[in-house]
């Protein structure tokens, strides 16, 4: 304790990354940063942007960057990315901001960070071009818990060849997320097929009665193959499970 508190006194380390340090957290005038969870739990810690002004998430950003060296934001729009590169550039400005439209995401890097490397595969799959949103978010946590992500699109039911000519990369992989709408057939059709575990992801795509990703989640859940099912359009939740598992395979494989 005695050299974070030196470090603070001569300058070397912020009040807010001595606090991480020493708590965990680090706190800020829109919340408490999780800045041990990575650490803790195996799976980065989240902003998200879904119900913050665009400078509550931006100071988040900058605390998490300060902390940690990464922040990774979900649930982002344009004012919300605008105002995260603005502060960014004007506080921390070798930092770098990307971000997927189509996603909503936004990873913002200190120079001197890096991302981990799993020997270890996951395949984010999509019924349909409208499940890419939920299935971008996933492979956004994936790509920065280091799981190489190789993506299969658009392999949806409707014309059941489009799954089984991609079986050998479904195969292949070390786990499996599914994301799929309307009636949710997907991950049960993949689960059937392979022997690593399927996370299925249900997306609100779909419209009338069991419209906005109800049927889907009710198809997954009463699916006669093996696989686990996390709720409506988290794709967060089903790219960390998922990570999870591809750090295990990661670390057996060093072994």
């Amino acid at each position: 304790m005695r050299d974070i508190l030196e470090s603070v006194a001569a300058g070397e380390l912020s009040p807010a990354a001595a606090e991480a340090r020493l708590s965990g957290y680090a706190s800020t005038d829109a919340g408490r940063f999780d800045a041990a969870r990575e650490h803790r739990r195996g799976v980065p810690e989240a902003i998200l942007a879904d119900g913050k002004t665009p400078e509550e998430t931006a100071s988040l950003v900058l605390t998490a960057i300060e902390t940690t060296g990464r922040a990774l934001v979900t649930r982002t729009d344009g004012a919300t990315v605008e105002t995260v590169r603005t502060r960014v550039d004007a506080e921390v400005p070798d930092a770098t901001v990307e971000t997927d439209e189509r996603a909503r995401t936004l990873v913002a890097r200190a120079p001197d960070h890096e991302r981990p490397s799993l020997d270890a595969t996951v395949a984010v799959v999509t019924a349909g071009t409208s499940d890419a949103a939920a299935a971008g978010e996933a492979t956004a946590v994936l790509r920065e818990m280091g799981a190489h992500v190789d993506r299969i699109s658009d392999v949806g039911v409707a014309n059941i060849d489009r799954v089984l000519d991609q079986r050998d990369a479904l195969r292949a992989a070390d786990a499996l997320v599914v994301a799929a709408g309307r009636e949710g057939a997907l991950p049960t059709v993949v689960a059937g097929m392979v022997d690593a575990p399927v996370i299925a992801l249900p997306v609100s795509v779909g419209y009338g009665f069991g419209g906005e990703g109800e049927a889907a989640l009710l198809g997954m859940l009463q699916s006669c193959s093996v696989l686990s099912v996390v709720n409506v359009d988290a794709g967060f939740v089903a790219g960390a499970q998922a990570g999870l598992i591809a750090q295990a395979v990661g670390s057996a494989r060093e072994t």
